[in-house]
């Protein structure tokens, strides 16, 4: 008996001592990678509506793992953070300092806020006299404006945040919109600790396929925490007095917009029932009009019911009227969309949609402005006489752009039509900035015969910005003004109105982006910001696109990164790393593009692979990695085949430079990035290890389509299972280094498709680690998890492809 409690309580005694093992900790990154990861990132920067200010915005550098594992509630596609009522922290880029410049004279004015003051969503009222922002505050947020000359108050306590964006400037710039907390909101619905009842769902014989979505409702507990904490109230705020408005009761009010000319207020509120397999945006939604004083004259647009029924096809669409939205060049004109084919992308009908045009008081009926050929994708609106409709085809990669006349209903002019991935044929699109309502309107020439354009410019040789004018009553575009050689300098604003001084966004291969006054008509370039390069060890890494060919002779490309010092002869080959992301096409022509980056000015931050050029790693990054399906051909059918050619192609161009050893090459990416890495590990022998970031590796898992697939799984069973790295888990040999967020919120990307992953290839017997990061998204934050992705991935390929194989 002695001896039996000896052994008993010796064995208390371990299980004590491993139950205090402390839990694994975070690595550090390498220290050359994390002093780039310390400093602070460059602020950005939000022009005046008047062109006259820089809002200079200083931004948090990563947050901390502690911030992301505050407590967060992941209600109907939404992750917010119930103490503040607002986004999550993963949600959201925090800015900490606030200055103003003024471009003319170049006087900075900054902005003093009160210690630790974390803020978001700037923006300018139409004046340009004041910047609105929401601020963080221990229980909640608040609502901010600073003036030009670097003064800050408080306007409103007790933003509702939850839907996003949570106010709007009227257009005379003296009052905001915002959505708001209600005041007798009480207290939040009580945790449901004991299930009274199962959760039933059913579906009568009605066809309603979806596709996965991440943090949908549960339960009715969390029906009723959705309520609570997406309900909100809508006021006015005079921005003098900061008296408040009621405009709008109690409600889910999803969003709003006021009429160009302050009188109406566009609303759009979402209602029950709920989804449980659905994210908010296809909850039953009423789309209503209201005048700002109140009283009688409100419409409803639509009053729509649950849309589960959409086909899962790309350009499916609800029924009746939606994209409702202000006409911003009119005092008070909705237009929105409607669909001629029931929403079915696939209805043999010779117009898909229509527009139609509502004015105030909304009494009369809607009238057709335009039908599209094919599904609607926004408007860019000018004058009575000139606005340009744009429609899409996702299937064919088709964008149509028609100029049309609000004066005259149902005038309608073909302006071009083109596939939309071809970045030598990008004629640009028309500049858009705001008009003294504070609407988005393109922008025109003094004599109103044409809008100014602007445009990326893409050739072989690289991309190349532009300003040119196009005539409104149609005809070719002038050239005004082209970037050059060594800058990508991109146009921010029109200086005046004939647009003969511009501020430009200017980089190049060694300069950090900076903003720059400059006239079109030739001379020197007028510095207004001094942004320092946030990483100067990368100052002398070597940067190239490099061109080569698929076995069926279409041309790719990549940029490839050589780590500073490196000299081909003294060095030899390195080992490489090919980190590449696949993309379909419907055009070969297209797909063989390349547009040189040489003028881009590249610096990695938080969990980007080109960290790895410190360690004495070449990279090969965004090798062209087509799936073509030209025809009536689906490129996923022959995914494989073609992504093995991409492959080997990329392989053989950097041996063939002399600057990668073929025997020491992995393959990475994430997301459809890890999907690839997994598939190229399972169907070839060319890589040494793989590293696979937050991806999806069982297409059964998202059988209603993915990425591109919009076939469902029982359409293109075969297709399905082949393009799945799970389906050959057996034949994954190399080391794979798999890993993903616990929290990831991308559609298809469930956390489980890596856990059963990893399962798959431990159970046959490959070299495999699985790194699972606490609190994380689809995209990495925390300074934490950063570094530890960081160190993981270096740890990695240090063990398997940096050393030499041992000879045989």
């Amino acid at each position: 008996m002695v001896r039996k409690t000896a052994f008993l309580l010796s064995l208390l005694a371990s299980g004590a001592a491993w139950a205090a093992d402390p839990a694994p900790a975070y690595h550090r990154a390498p220290d050359a990678i994390a002093r780039i990861l310390d400093a602070a990132p460059t602020p950005s920067v939000a022009v005046s509506p008047d062109h006259a200010t820089l809002a200079i915005l200083g931004r948090e550098n990563l947050p901390s793992i502690a911030n992301l594992a505050k407590p967060i509630l992941r209600l109907a596609g939404y992750r917010i953070d119930p103490a503040t009522n607002g986004p999550a922290e993963v949600r959201v880029q925090w800015l900490n300092a606030l200055s103003f410049k003024n471009i003319a004279s170049g006087r900075t004015a900054r902005v003093t806020l009160p210690a630790g003051t974390r803020f978001t969503s700037p923006d300018w009222s139409p004046d340009g006299r004041h910047l609105a922002f929401v601020v963080q505050e221990s229980d909640g947020l608040a609502l901010w404006i600073a003036g030009r000359d670097g003064t800050a108050r408080r306007l409103v306590r007790g933003l509702n945040a939850a839907f996003g964006s949570s106010f709007a400037w009227t257009p005379d710039s003296a009052s905001i919109v915002a959505r708001l907390v209600p005041a007798d909101r009480g207290a939040r619905p009580a945790a449901i600790d004991t299930p009274t009842g199962p959760v039933v769902q059913e579906s009568m014989g009605r066809t309603s396929a979806a596709r996965t979505y991440e943090d949908l409702l549960k339960n009715a507990a969390d029906e009723a925490l959705f309520d609570y904490y997406f309900t909100g109230v809508l006021g006015r705020i005079d921005i003098a007095s900061g008296t408040l408005q009621p405009l709008a009761a109690k409600g889910m009010w999803r969003s709003f917009a006021v009429s160009p000319d302050g009188r109406y207020l566009l609303t759009e509120r979402l209602k029950r029932p709920y989804s449980y397999l659905l994210p908010a945006g296809f909850f039953p939604t009423e789309v209503a009009v209201q005048p700002m004083a109140g009283g009688a004259g409100g419409r409803v647009i639509v009053d729509r019911p649950l849309a589960d029924d959409l086909p899962v096809d790309f350009d499916a669409v609800v029924k009746g009227p939606r994209e409702v939205e202000w006409r911003s060049d009119a005092p008070a004109t909705l237009l929105w969309a409607e669909a001629l084919d029931d929403g079915d992308p696939k209805a043999n009908v010779p117009f898909h949609d229509r527009l139609v045009t509502q004015a105030a008081p909304f009494d009369a009926a809607p009238v057709e402005l335009a039908k599209t050929v094919k599904r609607y994708a926004g408007t860019l609106w000018g004058d009575d006489g000139f606005a340009m409709i744009v429609d899409r085809e996702w299937r064919t990669r088709t964008e149509r752009r028609y100029a049309v006349a609000p004066s005259q209903p149902g005038t309608v002019r073909l302006v071009a039509t083109r596939n939309y991935q071809d970045q030598y044929g990008d004629p640009g699109m028309p500049m858009v900035e705001e008009n003294a309502a504070g609407k988005p309107v393109m922008r025109f020439t003094p004599d109103r015969k044409a809008v100014f354009v602007t445009g990326d410019g893409a050739t072989k040789e690289g991309a190349f910005p532009f300003l040119a004018r196009m005539p409104v009553a149609g005809g070719e575009q002038t050239r005004l003004w082209t970037a050059r050689a060594p800058y990508y300098e991109s146009v921010v604003s029109l200086l005046d109105d004939s647009g003969r001084r511009i501020l430009t966004r200017r980089e190049s291969a060694k300069l950090a982006p900076n903003y720059v006054i400059r006239s079109v008509r030739g001379g020197g370039a007028k510095p207004i910001t001094d942004f320092a390069d946030p990483a100067p060890t990368f100052a002398n890494v070597t940067q190239r696109t490099i061109t080569y060919n698929r076995a069926d002779g279409l041309p790719l490309s990549g940029t490839l990164y050589l780590p500073a010092g490196y000299d081909a002869k003294r060095d030899g080959p390195l080992p490489t790393l090919l980190w590449a992301y696949p993309s379909e096409y419907t055009d070969a022509k297209v797909a063989g593009q390349t547009v040189d980056q040489g003028n881009r000015f590249t610096r990695p931050r938080g969990i980007s692979h080109l960290f790895l050029l410190t360690q004495g790693y070449a990279v090969l990054d965004d090798p062209a990695m087509p799936i073509i399906g030209e025809g009536a051909a689906e490129a996923n059918d022959t995914y494989i085949k073609q992504l093995r050619e991409d492959a080997e192609a990329a392989v053989e161009a950097v041996v063939k430079l002399g600057v990668a050893d073929r025997d020491r090459i992995a393959v990475g990416g994430h997301s459809y990035g890890a999907f690839m890495t997994a598939n190229l590990l399972a169907h070839t022998d060319l890589f040494r290890a793989g590293i696979a970031r937050s991806g999806a590796y069982n297409r059964t898992l998202t059988p209603f389509g993915f990425q591109a697939e919009q076939r469902t799984y029982w359409q293109a069973t075969p297709t399905y299972t082949e393009m799945s790295p799970f389906t050959y888990a057996n034949k994954i040999k190399e080391p794979i280094l798999l890993i993903h967020g616990a929290a990831d919120d991308n559609s298809g990307t469930f956390p489980i498709q890596s856990e059963r992953m990893y399962a798959a290839l431990k159970g046959n017997g490959a070299t495999v680690r699985y790194v699972v990061l606490p609190n994380e998204p689809h995209g990495y934050r925390a300074l934490e998890s950063t570094g530890e992705t960081l160190w993981q991935m270096t740890d990695w390929l240090d063990r398997y492809v940096k050393p030499a194989r041992p000879v045989k």
